[in-house]
C-alpha cells in the first residue's frame, strides 16, 4: 500500500497559453478513498494521469510512497487504472479479460486462476466468467473492468469517471459497490469525477479544483458545511448556495434592491459572530436551499426575514424547490412537501442567523465564524 504526494506539480501542454495543474501540492494518505471533482477543464484527469504516467510532469515532484516517479514508467508504478470506457477485449469471455494483464506478467497459470476467482467473487461475477463482454449488462462490464484492476494487486487504484456511461439507477447502486470494494480492499483509491453527488457520497476526503488550482481539500462535511470560498459553495451542493450581494449597514447588514427600489436591512452584530476577515464592507452572504425558513417555520428562530415572491414550484416528492424573487435577487428555498405557497404568492424567507455564510466580495473568500474549531 501506498501514499501519493504532488509537490508543487506543474502541467503545461505544448502550445497552451497558460499550465492545466498549477503548482498543486496535495498529499493522499495510504488507504484513503480521494476523489478529484471539478468542472470540465479544471485538470482533474491530468493530474490523475499524472499518476498514472500516462502524462509527463512539467515541473514539481510527484511521490507514490517515498519513491519519486516522475521518470518512472506505468508498468513500474504499481498502480491500476480504471477508465470511463470499459476497455475489454471483445472477443475474450470474462475470466480471460480480468487475467490478461497478469499473463504478460508471466504469473504462474494457478496464482492467475486464484486472483481472478478471489477478485469475481467480490465482485459477484462468479457466473459469469464464461461470458463475452457482450452478454453483459453496463454494470457487469464495469465491475470486469474493476476485476481486471484488482486482480493486480497494485499499491493505488486510478478511477477516472468510471462510472458516467452507465444509467442514473446503476451509477447509484455502482457508487456503493465500489466503496464497499474500497473498504474491503483497504488500498489507496484516488477517483476522478465531475458529479459532486459521487464525490460526496464515495470520498474520505475531496479535492476540489478549478483552473488547475486546489481550491479546497478536506473531509465531505467540512466542504459542504465550511466552503473556502464562492465557487466551492456553489459547486458543492444540489440546488446550490444562494449567494447575495450585501453590505454593511449601521446596526448590521444590508441587501440592495437590484433595481434600485430601496434596501432592507436587517439587525444583527457581525462582529460578535465573524472573525476579523468581516471588516470589508463589500460582501457576498451565503445561504443553502435547505436553510431557508418560509413564514412560520421561523418561529422562535433569530433570522433576518425577507420578503420574496414564488415564481416557480418544483415538487420533487421527499422536498419540494421554490423558486423566489426578492428585491430582484433569485434564490432557491428546498422546504417540506406539505408546505403552502402559490405561484405569485409573496412569502417571507427567513435566513437563520446561525446559518448563513459571509464571503469577501473582492477575494470570495470564506470569513469564519468565531465559534468554528
Amino acid at each position: 500500500m501506498a501514499s501519493v504526494t504532488f509537490k508543487k506539480i506543474v502541467k503545461t501542454y505544448e502550445g497552451a497559453p497558460a499550465p492545466t495543474v498549477k503548482g498543486i501540492d496535495l498529499h493522499i494518505r495510504d488507504r484513503e478513498f480521494v476523489v478529484l471533482v471539478g468542472p470540465s477543464g479544471c485538470g482533474k484527469s491530468t493530474s490523475l494521469r499524472m499518476i498514472a504516467g500516462l502524462e509527463d510532469i512539467t515541473d514539481g515532484e510527484l511521490l507514490i510512497g517515498d519513491v519519486v516517479v516522475n521518470n518512472l514508467p506505468p508498468k513500474d508504478r504499481d498502480i491500476a487504472m480504471v477508465f470511463q470506457n470499459y476497455a475489454l477485449y471483445p472477443h475474450m469471455n470474462v475470466a480471460d479479460n480480468m487475467a490478461f494483464g497478469l499473463r504478460l506478467r508471466n504469473l504462474p497459470e494457478s496464482e492467475i486462476s486464484k486472483r481472478v476467482n478471489e477478485a469475481a467473487t467480490i465482485l459477484g461475477l462468479e457466473t459469469y466468467l464464461e461470458r463475452l463482454p457482450k452478454q453483459l449488462s453496463g454494470g457487469q462490464r464495469q465491475r470486469v473492468a474493476l476485476g481486471r484492476a484488482i486482480v493486480r494487486e497494485p499499491k493505488v487504484f486510478l478511477m477516472d469517471e468510471p462510472l458516467s456511461n452507465l444509467d442514473a439507477k446503476l451509477r447509484v447502486q455502482m457508487r456503493a459497490e465500489i466503496k464497499k470494494l474500497h473498504q474491503r480492499l483497504m488500498t489507496t483509491f484516488v477517483y476522478v469525477t465531475h458529479d459532486q453527488v459521487e464525490a460526496m457520497t464515495m470520498a474520505d476526503r475531496i479535492v476540489l479544483l478549478h483552473n488547475g488550482i486546489i481550491q479546497q481539500y478536506d473531509v465531505p462535511d467540512v466542504i459542504y458545511s465550511r466552503p473556502a470560498n464562492t465557487f466551492v459553495a456553489t459547486f458543492i451542493g444540489s440546488p446550490p448556495m444562494n449567494l447575495l450581494k450585501v453590505g454593511r449597514a449601521p446596526k448590521g447588514l444590508e441587501l440592495p434592491a437590484k433595481d434600485g427600489t430601496g434596501t432592507t436591512s436587517w439587525e444583527m452584530n457581525i462582529a460578535a459572530n465573524f472573525k476579523s476577515g468581516g471588516d470589508t464592507d463589500a460582501l457576498t452572504m451565503g445561504i443553502r436551499p435547505e436553510h431557508i425558513l418560509i413564514g412560520d417555520k421561523a418561529a422562535g428562530i433569530p433570522t433576518l426575514p425577507l420578503q420574496a415572491r414564488v415564481d416557480l414550484i418544483e415538487p420533487m416528492g421527499a422536498e419540494t424547490y421554490l423558486y423566489l424573487q426578492a428585491a430582484g435577487h433569485s434564490l432557491i428555498a428546498r422546504v417540506d412537501p406539505a408546505t403552502r405557497a402559490e405561484v405569485g404568492q409573496t412569502v417571507t424567507a427567513h435566513i437563520p442567523q446561525a446559518r448563513f455564510h459571509l464571503f469577501d466580495e473582492k477575494s470570495t473568500e470564506r470569513i469564519a465564524r468565531l465559534n468554528e474549531a
